[in-house]
C-alpha cells in the first residue's frame, strides 16, 4: 500500500523545525457526530448540483485542504483514472483498434504485452500481432526481406487466412529463428565463414572478367574477350554469350529490360535483356569507354579520352546526348550520379561534382595521393579507391574527407558500399570488408574500422590475379578477377561441415591428393613456410605422429586434428605424404608438395 511523507511543523519556545511523518490513507480516524449528522444531508445537495456545479464545489473544497489531504485524495484518484484500454476496446466492439494500437510495438514490448493479462494476451494472438511484426520487418529492411526468400517462409507472409496460412503460435516460434540466423549472417560477415562458388569463365583468347552485376537468377559479366557472358545463379552454366563489341569489355549495367555495356572499341552498346540482341549502339568517345551509369531516362558515360557524356534515355533504341562535361586532366575512370549531383573521378587524383540538373561544374573534392581507379555514391557520402592503396570518405556537400582507410597494399580498384559495410577489392588480391558506422565515427581508432580481410592470392588461393570488381547484398559478395573467374562468397549458408569451407581450404589447398604430385619431389623452402602460416590459420589444431610401421611404407604421417589437441609442425620439413583423420573418422591421404 502507498505511504505518502507529509511535513509537520513541530513548534518549541526556542526552535521551530520540520519533522517528516509518514500518512497511511488506509488509516482513518473514527467520525465525529457531527460528520455523522451532516454529510449526508451535504451528500443529498451535492447529487442535486449539475456537474459544473458539482466540479466548482470540489475546486472549493480542494483548495481549503492540506498537503496531506491531497496526498490522500491521489491517491484514491489514482485506480479511478486507470483504464485497461487494451482489455476495454474488444467488449465496445473495437477489437480492431486495440490491434492497431499494439501493432506498433517492437518485439521486445511485444513479449512483455504478452505477460500483462490473459485477455492482453489473447488480444495480441487472435490480431495475429507477431505475423503483422515480422510482415513490418520485410517491407521495410532489405536484410528481412531477402531472408525471408531463401529461407523460403515468405510464402507464410501477406496471406489471407486461407492457403499458406498458419496460426499465431508459428509465427511467434518464428521470430526467434529469424533473429538468430540475423546473429548468425552478422558473424560469419566479422569472421569470414563463407561457402564460396567459383565459375571459370573459359576465355579463349584473353582472359579477364572486367566488370559484373547479379541478381537472384544471373550473373552479367563483361570479359577482355570482347564478350558478354550470362551465367545461371543455380546452375552456373553459361546461358548466353553477347557478341559484337570488338574490344574488352570494360563496364555494364542491366535493368529488367536492356543491358548497355562499354568497351575498349569507344562504343557503347544497347542489347535486349530477354532475347540478347543488340539493339543500339552510341559512338561519341574516342578512346575507351571506362565506366557508364543510368537510371530514370539518363545515363552518363566516361571515358579515357578525360571526357563525360550525359544522354537522355527515350527508349532503348532513342538514346541523344545531351551534354558533354569536360574538365578534368587524365582518363575518367568512374562516374554515379543521383537527381541531384554527377559525381567523376579521375586518374588526374581528383573527384569532380556536377549538378544533375544543369550539368554544371560545383566543386572538386582534393586528397588522395594518386589517380582514383572506383568510386561509390549514395545520399551525401562518396567513397572513393585509389591507387595510392587507399580509400577515402567524403561529404558531397561541404567536400570534407571524413575518414581515410588504409591496409591495402596495392591499388584499390573496386568498392562497393551500404548502410552497414564498405567491401573493397584491389590489385593486391585481397578483399577486405570495413565497418561503415563506425567510420563514420570520428571517435572510432583506426585499427578498428577493418572487419574481416578475405585474402584471395595466397592462404585461400582462390582468384590468383587482380580483382577487377565486386558487388555484394547482405548475404555474398560476388567478385571477379584478372584469373577469368567469378566467385560467389555466400555468408548465409556457411557450413563447417563443408569441403568449400574456410577452414577446409586452408588445409586442402595447401596439399594435392595423393597421386597427383611426384613422390620424388623436393619441396621449395617458400612452400614450406606457407604451409606452416597456413595451418596457424586454421580453426583446428593439429597433432603429428611419425609412423614407423613398415606395412605404411607409403605413408610417414598420421594427423589427428581436434581443437583440444596441440601439435607439432617438424613434420613439415621433409617430402612426406600424410593420412587425415578428422573428429568423425573420415579418412584422407594427401601429399605435401
Amino acid at each position: 500500500m502507498m505511504k505518502m511523507e507529509t511535513d509537520k511543523v513541530i513548534e518549541d519556545s526556542k526552535t521551530q523545525f520540520t519533522s517528516t511523518t509518514l500518512y497511511d490513507p488506509t488509516r482513518k480516524k473514527e467520525p465525529s457526530t457531527q460528520y455523522q449528522k451532516e454529510h449526508e444531508k451535504c451528500l443529498g445537495m451535492f447529487t442535486n448540483w449539475n456537474d459544473d456545479e458539482q466540479v466548482d464545489y470540489v475546486e472549493k473544497l480542494l483548495s481549503r485542504m492540506c498537503h496531506y489531504q491531497h496526498g490522500h485524495i491521489n491517491a484514491f484518484l489514482k485506480p479511478m483514472l486507470q483504464r485497461d484500454f487494451i482489455s476495454l476496446l474488444p467488449k465496445k466492439g473495437l477489437d480492431h483498434v486495440a490491434d492497431n494500437i499494439l501493432s506498433y510495438l517492437d518485439a521486445e514490448s511485444l513479449f512483455a504485452a504478452e505477460l500483462v493479462s490473459k485477455e492482453w494476451n489473447r488480444v495480441i494472438s487472435e490480431g495475429m500481432l507477431w505475423k503483422k511484426l515480422i510482415e513490418r520487418k520485410v517491407r521495410s529492411d532489405s536484410l528481412w526481406r531477402g531472408l525471408a526468400e531463401r529461407k523460403k517462409w515468405i510464402k507464410y507472409l501477406f496471406v489471407p487466412r486461407q492457403g499458406e496460412y498458419r496460426n499465431h503460435s508459428f509465427y511467434r516460434q518464428l521470430y526467434p529463428v529469424i533473429m538468430k540466423d540475423i546473429e548468425t549472417i552478422e558473424n560469419n560477415w566479422r569472421s569470414g565463414n563463407h561457402n564460396l562458388q567459383r565459375i571459370n569463365c573459359r576465355s579463349e583468347n584473353s582472359k579477364g572478367v572486367y566488370c559484373l552485376q547479379y541478381d537472384d537468377n544471373k550473373i552479367v559479366s563483361g570479359l577482355r574477350d570482347n564478350t558478354i557472358k550470362i551465367w545461371n545463379r543455380s546452375t552456373l552454366q553459361c546461358e548466353k554469350i553477347l557478341t559484337g563489341h570488338t574490344g574488352s569489355v570494360l563496364c555494364l549495367q542491366y535493368d529488367d529490360k536492356v543491358i548497355i555495356s562499354g568497351s575498349s572499341d569507344s562504343t557503347v552498346r544497347v542489347w535486349d535483356v530477354k532475347t540478347g540482341e543488340m539493339t543500339n549502339t552510341l559512338i561519341h568517345h574516342c578512346e575507351a569507354v571506362l565506366h557508364l551509369r543510368f537510371n530514370n531516362g539518363m545515363m552518363v558515360t566516361c571515358s579515357k579520352d578525360r571526357s563525360i557524356a550525359v544522354w537522355d534515355m527515350t527508349s532503348p533504341k532513342e538514346i541523344t546526348l545531351r551534354r558533354v562535361l569536360v574538365g578534368h586532366r587524365a582518363a575518367v575512370n568512374v562516374v554515379d550520379f543521383d537527381e541531384k549531383y554527377i559525381v567523376s573521378a579521375s586518374g588526374d587524383r581528383t573527384i569532380k561534382v556536377w549538378s544533375t540538373s544543369s550539368c554544371e561544374f560545383i566543386r572538386t573534392l582534393n586528397g588522395h595521393k594518386r589517380g582514383i581507379a572506383c568510386l561509390q555514391y549514395r545520399d551525401r557520402l562518396v567513397v572513393s579507391g585509389s591507387s595510392d592503396n587507399s580509400i577515402r570518405l567524403w561529404d558531397i556537400e561541404c567536400g570534407a574527407c571524413l575518414r581515410v582507410l588504409e591496409g591495402h597494399e596495392e591499388l584499390v580498384r573496386c568498392i562497393r558500399f551500404d548502410s552497414k559495410r564498405i567491401v573493397s577489392g584491389a590489385y593486391d588480391g585481397k578483399i577486405k570488408v570495413w565497418d561503415l558506422v563506425a567510420a563514420l565515427d570520428p571517435r572510432a581508432q583506426p585499427n578498428s574500422l577493418c572487419i574481416k580481410t578475405l585474402n584471395l592470392c595466397c592462404v585461400l588461393q582462390e582468384h590468383t590475379g587482380r580483382v577487377f570488381r565486386l558487388q555484394f547484398d547482405e548475404f555474398q559478395i560476388v567478385s571477379s578477377s584478372h584469373d577469368d573467374t567469378i566467385l560467389i562468397w555466400d555468408f548465409l549458408n556457411y557450413s563447417q561441415d563443408n569441403p568449400e569451407s574456410p577452414s577446409s581450404r586452408n588445409l586442402n589447398n595447401s596439399l594435392t591428393m595423393n597421386g597427383n604430385s611426384e613422390s620424388g619431389r623436393s619441396p621449395s623452402r617458400k612452400l614450406k613456410t606457407q604451409y606452416s602460416k597456413n595451418l596457424q590459420n586454421t580453426n583446428f589444431v593439429f597433432f603429428f605422429l611419425y609412423l614407423s610401421f613398415q606395412q605404411w611404407n607409403k605413408c610417414d604421417a598420421i594427423i589427428f586434428y581436434d581443437k583440444y589437441i596441440s601439435y607439432d609442425s617438424s613434420v613439415l620439413n621433409q617430402n612426406k605424404i600424410i593420412i587425415i583423420i578428422d573428429s568423425f573418422f573420415s579418412l584422407k591421404s594427401y601429399r605435401i608438395f
